[in-house]
């Protein structure tokens, strides 16, 4: 039962995280942009070529507010991957259960003790 929760979970995240692919490009390429847009505005010395690179930054920060369902993405990610990591450490601790013996005899031994 365990399996199949962290399967319907993985599934919706890896649903949720392939729609929101488009909104995490477009955040990036504007988060980008407006990097250089920044570095470029330090670096000039101009008051005109100043104003121009504010209102073009004003815009790309526009454009980037609307990519913000890319955050729900990066959640999503988050969430497969923590699916990932539980799925292979729940595999993990079944087989060295299975493998050790000296687990088993301790379980064993415990239970004649009591």
């Amino acid at each position: 039962m365990k399996k199949f929760g962290l399967l319907l979970a993985g599934g919706i995240a890896a649903i949720v995280l392939l729609s929101t692919i488009g909104p995490m490009l477009g955040l990036i390429v504007s988060a980008v942009l407006l990097y250089f847009i920044y570095k470029k505005f330090l670096k000039t010395e101009s008051t005109g070529w100043k104003i121009g690179l504010a209102i073009i930054g004003g815009i790309v920060l526009i454009a980037s507010l609307h990519n913000i369902p890319a955050i729900i993405g990066v959640a999503a990610a988050y969430v497969l991957y923590l699916v990932y990591k539980k799925w292979n450490s729940s595999k993990v601790i079944f087989e060295k259960e299975e493998s050790d013996p000296f687990i088993n005899f301790e379980k064993q031994w415990n239970e004649l003790k009591k």
